[in-house]
């Protein structure tokens, strides 16, 4: 049968003709995603939905789509689509996570050039027949510093194009390596040493719950005074209340945003400052990138639908249809590992190394090493996939290796996890038991066998008598009930760890308290 795709916002007329050429049937409706009810009335007969922003793919919608097969998203944000429903439904949801990167880099150079020059209030003036010369007194950027935070695929281009002006240029950028730094000719520094020597600070970094107000009042306290900002990546990484009291102050000298908290943004506390510059969410808006990813979508939807092939997915491994039964266990397993070591990590990491041994060494463990690497970046960087994750990972000079060994020891199949950094080097195994279900058999050579929960607790203590009780009056002082706790150690009186499942989360001032037990070292939560 021919599959058919529903396109629902606007594609370029070469995206409708890729599909029509490789023998797939396309309604094009446009204007269809602003129409949720008609939406749903069609979606139950198209094997594929290729959007935009402008259609929300809810739950609601999902559960119509009897047929659909893959979503497609014509550029990278996917935050209009309801990824855990679509997964649960089988639903594939590809993005083109890189097809608007030049585009966007480009926007904040621009916005950068505006804000130095201050040209739009200028040009509003002289269009005004004014010709207040004198008004405008501008800055140069040939020799000032930029800090970049967040050195990716949109920063690395940003600092590049920068180079270009004449500009030094710092970033800050957990996951750089000093040699990719040094092979961008820019300087790697910690956040604090950036917000002290910036004269411009652009921003280039997802919205995670470590970054959202990464600019802040303490922040902006750390600055230079008469410093510039410029956020074309998310709204929400700059207290957008914070920085509007220091632009009034004059403690900020300007600020160029493309995007906000709340958007669409129509009142804002940045707007109508004289010395802010504003634009409505433009960073991916050009004819070229718009062309891009619709092309790559097109393509991608194509591929999925006709071969079976994914690419660019969010919510699945690259792997075919034939790999998928056995090796979707193993998948889960990988990506876990490399979660439960990136939320311990938070240091920049130089290489990483995943090892097979067993039966698991015989599969496709590329799909495996890349569930791992989007694992272990994924606290940092949210919108990381399993695709894209180790481009991302060379982006930021991290060394992925992997290596296979046909036997396992004591399990028929192990994956190991390794993470080295400046400081120390991480390492957790795990394996997939007769039950299907991912286990944690040892951290750094201590044995133990604990199955991954939503919410858990990972503690490093001396193994000294009254640990377990003091840590359990604790959570339970706090009404929080423990699920599971399962512990290993080195030897009798010497390190010990604990991996404690707890019934939803852990409050700050919890932690506070476990943290402050005695023989306790290290405390974190993790959610997987």
């Amino acid at each position: 049968m021919t599959p058919r795709v529903l396109i629902s916002d606007a594609l370029s007329p070469a995206a409708v003709q890729i599909f029509k050429d490789r023998g797939i049937a396309v309604d094009f409706q446009p204007n269809l995603g602003k129409d949720q009810e008609k939406l749903a009335e069609m979606i139950g007969g198209f094997d594929g939905l290729a959007i935009r922003s402008a259609t929300k793919v809810s739950a609601k919608i999902l559960e119509r789509a009897k047929n659909l097969k893959v979503i497609g998203r014509a550029g990278i944000g996917v935050d209009n689509v309801d990824i855990p429903a679509a997964t649960a439904r089988g639903i594939i949801v590809m993005n083109t996570p890189f097809g608007n990167s030049i585009t966007t880099a480009e926007h904040a150079i621009t916005l950068m050039l505006a804000l130095a020059r201050q040209i739009p209030a200028a040009d509003t003036s002289t269009q005004a027949g004014k010709w207040e010369k004198n008004r405008f007194m501008g800055v140069e950027i040939t020799g000032k510093t930029l800090g970049v935070i967040g050195c990716g695929n949109i920063g690395s281009i940003v600092a590049d194009l920068a180079q270009g002006l004449k500009m030094k240029v710092i970033a800050f950028d957990p996951f750089l390596s000093p040699e990719r730094a040094l092979d961008l000719g820019i300087e790697k520094v910690e956040l604090d040493d950036l917000f002290k020597r910036a004269d411009f600070i652009t921003l280039h970094t997802p919205l995670t719950d470590k970054t959202r107000n990464i600019v802040d009042t303490q922040s902006i306290a750390k600055m230079k005074h008469g410093v510039r900002i410029i956020n074309c990546a998310r709204g929400g990484l700059v207290d957008e209340r914070a920085l509007r009291a220091a632009l009034d102050a004059g403690k900020v000298a300007g600020a160029a945003f493309d995007v906000f908290t709340t958007e669409p943004a129509t009142e804002n506390p940045l707007f109508q400052h004289p010395n802010v510059v504003c634009t409505p969410h433009l960073g991916a808006a050009t004819t070229e990138a718009q062309e891009n990813v619709a092309l790559q979508i097109a393509e991608q939807m194509s591929d999925y639908l006709l071969r079976g092939a994914i690419s660019n997915a969010v919510n699945f491994p690259s792997i075919t249809a034939e790999e998928a039964p056995k090796l979707k266990p193993f998948v889960a397993l990988a990506e876990k590992l490399g979660s439960f070591a990136g939320q311990l990590t938070e240091t920049g990491i130089g290489k990483v190394r995943i090892s097979y041994e067993g039966a698991v060494a015989q599969m496709n463990t590329k799909a495996l090493t890349s569930a791992a690497v989007a694992g272990l970046l994924r606290p940092m960087l949210e919108d990381v996939n399993v695709v894209s994750a180790p481009l991302m990972a060379k982006e930021r000079g991290i060394v992925v290796e992997e290596t296979t060994r046909e036997m396992a020891g004591d399990y028929d199949s192990l994956i190991t996890v390794t993470v080295e950094t400046a400081r120390q080097t991480r390492w957790v195994s795990g394996t997939v038991f007769a039950d299907g279900r991912p286990r944690i058999v040892n951290i750094k050579g201590i044995r133990m066998d604990a199955e991954f929960g939503p919410s858990m607790i990972y503690i490093t203590n001396l193994d000294k008598p009254g640990f377990i009780g003091r840590f359990s009056s604790t959570l339970g002082e706090a009404g929080i009930n423990i699920a599971t706790f399962h512990v290993g150690r080195e030897a009798p009186g010497g390190n010990a760890i604990a991996l404690i499942e707890i019934d939803g989360e852990l409050p700050d001032d919890v932690l506070a308290k476990v943290r402050a037990l005695p023989q306790v070292q290290q405390a974190q939560p993790l959610r997987f």
